[in-house]
């Protein structure tokens, strides 16, 4: 035993008495109060409606795959561990989507001060209720942080591995989803753990999969590969592996769940494998593709319907129908996310919409071109802009499931055959588990081309898990890569095209090409900032000069719809400011910027939806330091001063609260 330094645990006390809504469930193990998993489907149905009307993404069919077996595995802990549960078992959710199922689960034992009416914040800025369950935000409910698929596999392991140490005699339990299954760090961990049992190095180990057989874009087994191989292996790797058939009985859920944990070995870790289905409870969801991965529903009218179908003959919550009525009547504030310029009336002509646009016309125009691109997904092209290219050249698709690490490699692969590979996903996975493979592949001299979407704060309602602050610092120094940010979606087309053709004309004359990086947003935006504007691969664009600025104004990417806010309120004073778009990041072209520098007094303003520490800013500054000594006078930094962020709405609530929306800028000056 090794005696670890003494670190409180935050999380909340067990409930005093049975949830909610409950049922009785008898089994061999004796009788428990269980939360209605139906309830919980309507509080997730309740929640989803509310953050979709916000302007949020909400999400259905992955917790409701999980109801009965969440339900089941906190009605056992709860019985057994008591108010202080927690010395007694580890509780882990690494299934993606998920955590508004356990926010509901919780609300109906009023666990950490949860109630249903608390749940009415769910993604939004005013709740800890993340759109992902975050320790930093919510402690007393949330133990280990969870979003990106796999992330807390290994730290459950770790977990495990201490109580060894310190001579607990706790067992940690694992929520995991056949999604996350795919990821390298999770098949990592699924072999460590059995690996360390054996060497008397874990605690006891149960770990809960929900099999549905689909991720977001599909079905796993027609759309990617079927992942039954990976959970046969399970055996062979050292778990004692129970199927259970169907996830979506109760009592055999918490029979299943309740004969792990007490007959569970240090030296062996079990796994339950449940079959499930993604969008339980609602038929079209269950028969989507999809599963419902996201919420179906638009119009809160349409809500009570789908309530009463997934309360499967329960009565209706009285909780229920105050909250439908709010809903029907929800008007969210939209005045500060719809961009209407007063001084540049060109822009009003353009409809907003997504950059992502550009991306999919671009490479459909060069696939007809015949440049032989092959488009390697990991489970998020619809988001990313490349869902377009994939339905017109399927024989041109490779999707490797949610496996970013691999997705990049593939694409080195197909480099070095002469092909040009597209590669996609958020930004926050790209740069976190693609660094390596980015790096290896242009060691490699077999260079991609990345597509990496909802960058910083612009994804916005999925919390701080998916938001990639600082994507810039983990790519911009790779060696052979150019970094760019898209600002429009006639840029992204246009840069797209550009980088194609010289990846091409780089094989052709016998060079090695570049990786090409484009980060993108989520949101919509304008199609194009100014007139007539022309854009060139490396090339700043210069959106804004004149001889009376008060400042340059560099603004890169998602920011520049900030800084054009603030241009456009600052001119109807009488005054103006130079706003210029970087695009090229890691490759600056400082000729416009430095003519500015030299036009505003050397007053530079930085805009970037990224951390400030190793951001494009302090790039910036030091190359501008390094030409042009002594012509930067006056610095300032609008970007995210070393905090995580948190769940909202809208990206704008985070630029607000951050102080590096409009107003921030406009206080600069």
């Amino acid at each position: 035993m090794i005696q670890p330094l003494n670190r409180p645990n935050p999380l909340a006390k067990g409930p005093l008495s049975a949830p909610k809504y409950s049922k009785t469930v008898q089994t061999q193990f004796g009788e428990f109060q269980v939360a209605s998993p139906e309830v919980v489907r309507g509080l997730i149905a309740l929640m989803d409606m509310q953050a979709v009307l916000g302007g949020a993404a909400s999400h259905f069919g992955g917790p409701s795959a999980l109801a009965e077996i969440n339900s089941a595995l906190y009605a056992y802990v709860f019985d057994r561990g008591g108010s202080n549960w927690m010395d007694r078992f580890h509780l882990v959710n690494d299934a993606g989507h998920c955590e508004n199922g356990l926010y509901a689960l919780k609300a109906l034992y009023g666990f950490a001060d949860l109630s249903i009416e608390s749940l009415k914040g769910f993604r939004s800025i005013k709740s800890p209720l993340t759109g992902h369950g975050e320790h930093h935000i919510f402690p007393e409910g949330v133990f280990i942080s969870n979003g990106p698929l796999g992330s807390a596999v290994a730290q459950a392991q770790g977990l495990a591995v201490a109580d060894k140490f310190a001579g607990n005699s706790r067992v940690t339990l694992l929520t995991l989803s056949d999604g996350a299954c795919m990821e390298g760090e999770v098949k990592e961990a699924l072999t460590s753990i059995p690996g360390l049992a054996r060497q008397g190095k874990m605690n006891p180990f149960v770990v809960l999969i929900s099999d549905n057989n689909t991720k977001l874009s599909g079905r796993i087994d027609t759309d990617a590969f079927s992942m039954q191989p990976t959970f046969e292996s399970l055996t062979t790797l050292g778990w004692n592996v129970v199927h259970i058939e169907d996830g979506h009985d109760l009592k055999s859920c918490l029979e299943a769940i309740a004969n792990a944990i007490e007959n569970c070995k240090p030296d062996q870790p079990w796994a339950l494998h449940f079959k499930t289905i993604k969008g339980y409870g609602h038929g079209a969801s269950e028969k989507s593709s999809s599963g419902g991965h996201g919420f179906p529903l638009k119009k809160a009218e349409e809500l009570e319907g789908f309530l009463q179908e997934v309360l499967k003959g329960e009565s209706m919550p009285p909780e229920f129908s105050p909250w439908l009525e709010e809903l029907k009547n929800y008007k969210p504030d939209s005045s500060n996310y719809t961009y209407k310029s007063k001084s540049w009336s060109w822009l009003n002509d353009h409809k907003d919409e997504k950059i992502q646009t550009g991306i999919s016309k671009a490479l459909i125009d060069y696939k007809n071109k015949n440049y032989p691109i092959i488009s390697v997904t990991s489970d998020l092209p619809g988001s990313t802009g490349v869902a377009e290219f994939r339905k017109a050249f399927p024989e041109s698709c490779i999707d490797v499931g949610v496996a970013e690490s691999n997705m990049v490699s593939l694409g080195a692969g197909l480099s070095k055959v002469g092909y040009i590979p597209v590669v996609d996903t958020f930004a926050q996975f790209g740069v976190t588990k693609g660094a390596l493979p980015l790096t290896m592949a242009n060691l490699s001299c077999a260079p991609v081309i990345a597509v990496f979407s909802h960058t910083g704060f612009q994804d916005a309602a999925d919390g701080a898990s998916h938001q990639a602050l600082s994507y810039f610092s983990m790519v911009a120094s790779i060696p052979y890569t150019k970094v760019f940010a898209l600002s429009s979606s006639e840029e992204a087309y246009e840069l797209m095209g550009q980088a194609l053709e010289e990846y091409k004309s780089s094989l052709e004359s016998g060079k090695t090409p570049y990786s090409y990086i484009f980060f993108l947003g989520r949101e919509n935006f304008k199609p194009s900032w100014k007139q007539g504007l022309k854009y060139k691969l490396g090339k700043a664009q210069v959106i804004a000069e004149s001889s009376e600025s008060l400042a340059t104004v560099v603004a890169a990417g998602s920011l520049l719809t900030q800084a054009m806010r603030a241009l456009d309120q600052l001119e109807q004073t009488g005054q103006t400011m130079d706003v210029i778009h970087p695009s090229s990041l890691n490759h600056i072209d400082l000729t416009p910027i430095v003519r500015s520098l030299q036009n505003t007094g050397g007053k530079l303003i930085v805009m970037e939806d990224h951390q400030q520490i190793a951001g494009f800013g302090q790039h910036l500054v030091g190359e501008i330091t390094k030409s042009h000594p002594g012509l930067i006078t006056e610095y300032q930094s609008l970007g995210v001063e070393g905090h995580f962020g948190q769940s909202a709405y809208q990206a704008d609530e985070l630029y607000r609260k951050h102080k590096m929306d409009a107003q921030a800028l406009l206080d600069c000056l």
